[in-house]
């Protein structure tokens, strides 16, 4: 009788060892994604590379002019984000290289350029001025008041503003606009 009940307490055994080892597999998982949660880790590809403004920056009760006078509306028909710059009156060979760096990253927009434009507080250098993305707005001290940290000493910081008119990301002055590019390009593909 032995040797008739061994092979079913083998097989009943194997069985327990693998419910367990499901058990083990399918809790462990969760806990470790509750650790990951928590601690506030982000896969490298979910990272934006610009600083992220919380809260967002609310401009939309500072519609901008356009230089020839028009209103230039955050929200219009077509869902447009915007590459924002607002140099101070004395840049200069900066705000070249800045400018033709803007240039290029909107032309690697490709098809989905149309929904991007540039916004230029002030007189824009000449490099971006055939760009058709380029929208000069008229010096206004409240909007470059309202953004976070434009007067940073080491030079001139690039924003990314919403099709609501909401600022979300700083670049830093002098950081790499392939990461602009990059966190644009993941924002063009949200609907």
């Amino acid at each position: 009788m032995n040797a008739a009940s061994s092979p079913q307490e083998t097989a009943r055994g194997h069985g327990r060892r693998t419910l367990l080892l499901l058990f083990a597999v399918f809790f462990g998982a969760m806990a470790l994604a509750g650790v990951l949660r928590f601690t506030g880790w982000q896969p490298a590809a979910h990272k934006n590379v610009g600083q992220l403004l919380q809260p967002p920056v609310d401009l939309r009760g500072q519609p901008p002019q356009l230089a020839s006078g028009a209103p230039y509306p955050w929200k219009g028909e077509k869902k447009i984000w915007r590459i924002l710059v607002a140099p101070p009156a004395t840049c200069a060979e900066q705000c070249v290289t800045l400018s033709q760096g803007l240039a290029k990253v909107w032309q690697l927009f490709g098809h989905n350029a149309d929904n991007v434009d540039i916004l230029w507080l002030g007189t824009p250098p000449a490099p971006l001025a055939g760009t058709p993305a380029l929208r000069a707005l008229a010096p206004s001290p409240a909007l470059r008041a309202a953004l976070p940290g434009v007067d940073d000493p080491s030079g001139v910081p690039v924003y990314v503003v919403d099709p609501n008119g909401f600022v979300i990301l700083r670049h830093a002055p002098g950081t790499d606009l392939g990461g602009l590019r990059k966190d644009l390009s993941t924002l063009l593909k949200l609907k």
